[in-house]
């Protein structure tokens, strides 16, 4: 059985910890981003959208989506790749701070608790669709919607796999 090492290990976070590393952070006059999904299948799409979002400030938290978050979400099949796994793909990349797993269908409640200073999503959303928008507004957080990596997307790699004979 594979584990997180140490140094991935100090990457994951449960609500009550990803509060007090955030208000550390914010003690010292870091920006906070926050974005969030289900990263099943990780690809180019979400290697490019996680640096650009990394870019918008000092540490990049990721809400990730639960196992049985995904199944609700995006049917029985899914996720291809289960929570620890992607905890760990996520983890391994340099310019994500924090990774934190949510058991809801959104990331609302982590987003109250977090407050990020940027709220971060893809080009497919419109502002008045992402979760947690009004409430980051109010407080004067900014919303940021990154470009959407064209031809990149976890159900049209999952539709190229299942056409490879």
């Amino acid at each position: 059985m594979i584990h997180l090492n140490e140094q991935l290990q100090k990457k994951l976070f449960n609500k009550r910890s990803i509060k007090e590393r955030v208000n550390e952070w914010k003690k010292c006059d870091m920006k906070i981003v926050f974005t969030n999904g289900c990263f099943d299948l990780l690809h180019l799409g979400h290697l490019v959208y996680l640096m650009e979002a990394a870019d918008l400030g000092d540490k990049l938290i990721i809400g990730l989506n639960s196992d049985t978050s995904v199944k609700r979400l995006k049917g029985q099949n899914r996720p291809v790749n289960n929570q620890k796994e992607r905890v760990m793909f996520l983890s391994s990349l340099f310019y994500v701070d924090a990774v934190c797993v949510f058991e809801e269908n959104t990331p609302i409640k982590l987003i109250k608790k977090i407050k990020p200073d940027v709220l971060v999503k893809g080009g497919d959303y419109m502002q008045k669709e992402i979760i947690g928008h009004e409430i980051v507004s109010d407080y004067g957080g900014v919303i940021k919607i990154l470009n959407f990596q064209k031809d990149y997307s976890t159900t049209s790699l999952i539709a190229r796999i299942k056409n490879i004979s």
